[in-house]
């Protein structure tokens, strides 16, 4: 099954630039939109916009609240969101092509739990 953003979910993906090393993706959808379940990389999120959304993974679910401006780090994750906001929710994502090397995770690396995400700085699910 192929889990692949822009095509699980392509009225809220867009590809904006790709080469060897990432692919940038642009996301943008309006409150009460919900995604399908996706598969991002190891990526970087910038947020264009304020928004609040409900993330869900295995059976998890957590309700997630990020400022216009804020970049994450995003470790490799499969998940689903509804943006729950009275908002559009408008983020980029730079997806690494690579993998990380085996053993290459630091004591700052953060979980992919997504019952991290009330940490803000330790939120490994992104927007949608």
């Amino acid at each position: 099954m192929n889990l692949d953003p822009v095509e699980t979910n392509p009225t809220l993906y867009t590809v904006v630039f790709e080469n060897d090393f990432v692919r940038v993706l642009e996301y943008h959808d309006t409150p009460a939109t919900r995604s399908e379940p996706h598969h991002h990389p190891d990526s970087v999120m910038v947020t264009l916009s304020s928004f609040h959304r409900r993330l869900s993974t295995g059976g998890c679910s957590i309700d997630v609240e990020l400022p216009s401006g804020a970049a994450r780090w995003l470790p490799a994750q499969e998940h689903f969101g509804e943006n729950i906001g009275a908002t559009d929710t408008h983020a980029l994502f730079v997806e690494l092509k690579h993998p990380r090397p085996s053993g290459s995770a630091s004591s700052d690396a953060w979980s992919s739990d997504p019952r991290s995400m009330d940490a803000p700085a330790r939120a490994p699910l992104g927007p949608d």
